[in-house]
């Protein structure tokens, strides 16, 4: 079984840019696609996008769309969430998971402890 540590969340201004990390222990991470999701207070839980286990295709929510990028380093056991043109509309708790299919988001599980991100205006 995959355990995941998210970090590198904090506080930015709008227009701003931040990168997550998701740690992964055991060594079946290398063949999960990885998934991040988001969950704002009141609101559910929502998918932000996913990159294949091989790295090769990734998939963003058009919310997201042109300004994130998922990437990974599967020899490192190490997913990357780079955020760019952050907006308060991005504030949320951001959680890594593993998941079987990298288009759907209920394949997911496995999930961190979720990582703070506050954009201010």
């Amino acid at each position: 079984q995959v355990q995941l540590v998210e970090s590198g969340g904090g506080v930015v201004q709008a227009g701003g840019s931040l990168r997550l990390s998701c740690a992964a222990s055991g060594r079946t991470f290398s063949i999960y696609n990885m998934g991040w999701f988001r969950q704002a207070p009141g609101k559910e839980r929502e998918f932000v996008g996913a990159i294949t286990w091989s790295g090769s295709s990734t998939y963003y929510a058009d919310s997201v769309k042109g300004r994130f990028t998922i990437s990974r380093d599967s020899a490192k056991n190490m997913g990357y969430l780079q955020m760019n043109s952050l907006k308060p509309e991005d504030t949320a708790v951001y959680y890594c998971a593993v998941g079987v299919n990298y288009r759907d988001p209920l394949s997911f599980g496995s999930w961190g402890q979720g990582t703070q991100v506050t954009v201010s205006s």
